[in-house]
Parts: C-alpha cells; sequence; structure tokens
C-alpha cells in the first residue's frame, strides 16, 4: 500500500500540468489483517484485549484483529486526506473529481468480523450475506463523490448504478464518445443534481462462485437464485422497499414477476469462455 501510494503522489505530482486519470485501487483494507503499528496501537487502547485471530479461516493469524482492521480503516482514512491536501498544494483539488467506492460489501475471512462492526450497515454481511455472495450485503456499496462547484457539498442520492457505468460516466467527464457497446450509462446528471438522469431499466450480476449465483435488481424486486452449480435454478425474490435484508422471499406470491426474472436471466447469461467458471445447469452439459 505505501509503494502503491508513493507513486501516486509521484505521477500527481510530476503531471499537474496537464488532465489526468488516476485510479487507485488500495490493497486496504483487504486482509491480510496488516497496519502501521501506530494505529493498532491506538485502537488496542481503545477495544481493550480480545480474541487473537488464529489464522484458521485464510490469511495471517493476528493477535489484535479488530484492532488491526480498524487501524487499517484509519490508515486509509488517512492516505486519502494526504491525497486531497497534495492536490489542494499542486492547485489540482478545485478542478478534480474524486470518486470513493468498494468493489464488494463486507469480506467474512482473514480474521475480519463485520457483524462485530457493523460494516454492513442495514445488510447482512457475514458468509453468505457480504462478499462473494449477491444479496445486497456483497453487491451494494456506498459511494462517496467530491467536486468543487460541480457537486453540490453534502448532497445525497438514491440513483442506483453500477461499476459499469464509470466509464460512461468518464467518457462524458472528459468530454469523449461514450462508447456504443457497453451496457453502463452515464451518472454524470446526476452528480450535478440535474433532472434528465437516464434509469436501468434492471441490473444482472453473475458469480460462478460460492456455488453458483444470478442475480437482477428491478425497480424495487431483487430475484436471485444460488446454488446454481448444484442444479438449482429457483428462483428467491424480495421486496427491497419492504425487506432490504432479504429475510423474506415472496417469489410464490408473484408469479408474473418471477416470468419477467426468468426472461432476463435467461437473456443476460453469457457461458463462460474458461470452462472452471461455467454453470452447467445454465449452459448445458460441456462437450467432450
Amino acid at each position: 500500500p505505501d509503494v502503491m501510494f508513493e507513486k501516486m503522489m509521484q505521477f500527481i505530482e510530476e503531471e499537474n500540468e496537464k488532465p489526468f486519470f488516476f485510479y487507485w485501487a488500495s490493497p486496504i483494507p483487504h486482509v491480510a489483517l496488516q497496519a502501521p503499528q501506530r494505529w493498532v496501537d491506538y485502537y488496542v487502547d481503545k477495544f481493550g484485549d480480545e480474541e487473537p485471530y488464529t489464522g484458521d479461516k485464510s490469511y495471517f493469524p493476528n493477535r489484535y484483529p479488530h484492532a488491526t482492521y480498524a487501524a487499517m480503516i484509519s490508515y486509509l482514512d488517512e492516505r486519502v486526506g494526504e491525497l486531497v491536501h497534495t492536490l489542494k498544494e499542486q492547485g489540482l483539488y478545485e478542478n478534480t473529481l474524486i470518486i470513493f467506492s468498494s468493489d464488494n460489501g463486507p469480506t467474512f475471512n482473514g480474521g475480519t468480523d463485520s457483524p462485530w462492526f457493523d460494516s454492513g450497515g442495514p445488510f447482512k454481511s457475514e458468509r453468505g450475506w457480504g462478499k462473494a455472495f449477491l444479496h445486497e450485503g456483497g453487491i451494494r456499496v456506498p459511494m462517496i463523490a467530491s467536486w468543487p462547484g460541480k457537486i453540490a457539498p453534502g448532497s445525497e442520492s438514491g440513483h442506483i448504478s453500477a461499476f459499469w457505468d464509470l466509464l460512461p460516466t468518464l467518457s462524458e467527464v472528459a468530454g469523449a464518445d461514450i462508447p456504443v457497446d457497453v451496457d453502463g450509462i452515464s451518472y454524470l446528471p446526476e452528480l450535478l443534481s440535474k433532472a434528465e438522469q437516464e434509469q436501468h431499466p434492471y441490473l444482472y450480476w453473475e458469480f460462478p462462485s460460492s456455488g453458483g449465483q444470478q442475480a437482477v435488481r428491478m425497480d424495487m424486486w431483487k430475484a436471485i437464485r444460488k446454488s446454481i452449480r448444484q442444479g438449482n435454478l429457483e428462483i428467491e425474490l424480495y421486496n427491497l422497499y419492504e425487506d432490504i435484508q432479504e429475510l423474506h422471499n415472496v417469489a410464490s406470491d408473484h408469479p408474473e414477476i418471477i416470468k419477467q426474472m426468468e426472461l432476463i436471466l435467461e437473456r443476460e447469461h453469457t457461458p463462460a469462455q474458461l470452462e472452471r467458471f461455467r454453470m452447467e445447469a445454465l449452459d448445458g452439459s460441456p462437450g467432450p
């Protein structure tokens, strides 16, 4: 993380005379649990003694897993602050769009303890519900955007987007043509609080691991298939407006919605090129 951060700072200082794009994929707070000792000590003082992590759920053992995970979060926050400070020093901050988000919900392994931290917020985030799973705790993440003079400070949005919207958004920001062969929709109008924001009719996810999964979000409805590799094609249905934790499967009450979801799940699935990622229940048996 430190080497990556130093290279990023160097890039910004050297390229400050022309427009630039920089993607910072921070390795923290991803496990393994490791952080500067000063931050670990800070949280040991706050949390007190705790049960060590022995390494039985992968990655490295750790004497103070809660304190170290909190330390990783604070260290990342500190680094983001340093980035903003550097942009201001270079006279770039007022003309820089910063977008901060996460690639998935809270993890469950490596000594992390998302329920203890309430990392999932309103969503369940333990194993089966967070990272590597298509429930809301695994795929719904917050996003923070800062752009002085463009994005109103303190403004909030409930706009539903996905990471494939980022390319069209940044293309529009840069004044470049938006590619026509992508599924994404620019959310620049939403960032600028304009009324003409286009919406997705639905969003589709697919994940071949953790048993094989598919999911669709369409307005209030969330459809999900799990254990596809075991031959399961049953669709669970949740009303996210009323059941954000996806605890009450209402599929039997809404057969017309299930039919729509089945069509989307079939239409959007594309067989994987690599056999290890193929799901036979959707693709048929592999050839000889």
